[in-house]
């Protein structure tokens, strides 16, 4: 009698309050998820976390010591993946950062070139910027990703020193140009020592993740990795 009621019950909010795919609409999706299996199966999946020297690693080849890089998938306009990302930069839709970034952290676990991780660093936004927006994207993912890998994200150890122009339409030379003083270590202890995990959305040139990287590395003993959502080839 009581599973009866229950399942009334859940039938009722499911009628009213309907837990759906944030990718497609369909109401066929297991408890707990975002995305149905079929959006799963369809995300566009780069497996480069397993692959040494794959494509983003090579970004960095001669600009900056690291451990290793991977991005979780190829960024792809108008598919799928490019829709979640705009909901979670620009639709204010955390939800599916965090699921985004649980993700990452069961690929990074399942990862043995990722298995040292002492701390998650997100990629930082210019404070007026989180301000307006009013969150940091990149702490989100991180956020999802630590909940999985259980080590800690270590928000406020890095700063963005000013604003910058938007990356988009710039050649390499001036995306690294605009960036290239833009972070500060504010917390060096916090880093000294620590296998760092460098997080942001979407990497196109690297040379935002480069920036900041180095300053880590200049400014702290930690070694360095670089993880993010998606891989735009440019």
């Amino acid at each position: 009698m009581i599973a009866q009621i229950k399942n009334i019950v859940s039938s009722t909010l499911h009628l009213f309050y309907p837990h759906v795919c944030t990718g497609c609409g369909s109401d066929l999706l297991e408890k707990g998820s975002l995305l149905c299996l079929e959006c799963i199966h369809n995300l566009p999946h780069t497996n480069f976390a397993d692959l040494p020297n794959n494509p983003v690693e090579k970004y960095f080849w001669g600009r900056i010591p690291i451990t290793a890089a991977y991005s979780q998938f190829y960024f792809s306009k108008e598919f799928l993946i490019q829709h979640l990302i705009h909901q979670l930069k620009y639709k204010g839709d955390t939800n599916i950062g965090f699921y985004l970034g649980e993700m990452m952290g069961k690929t990074l676990l399942e990862s043995n070139r990722f298995s040292s991780i002492d701390a998650l660093v997100p990629l930082p936004l210019y404070a007026d910027k989180e301000h307006k927006r009013g969150y940091n994207q990149a702490t989100i993912i991180c956020n999802g990703i630590s909940s999985v890998m259980n080590v800690p994200v270590l928000n406020g150890a890095v700063i963005r020193r000013h604003a910058t122009e938007t990356q988009t339409r710039k050649h390499r030379t001036e995306r690294w140009e605009n960036v290239k003083e833009s972070f500060k270590v504010a917390k060096p202890n916090e880093l000294a020592g620590k296998h760092v995990l460098l997080v942001d959305d979407v990497v196109t040139t690297g040379a935002t993740l480069e920036a900041c990287g180095n300053v880590i590395l200049n400014a702290t003993s930690a070694k360095l990795s670089i993880a993010t959502l998606a891989y735009a080839p440019k």
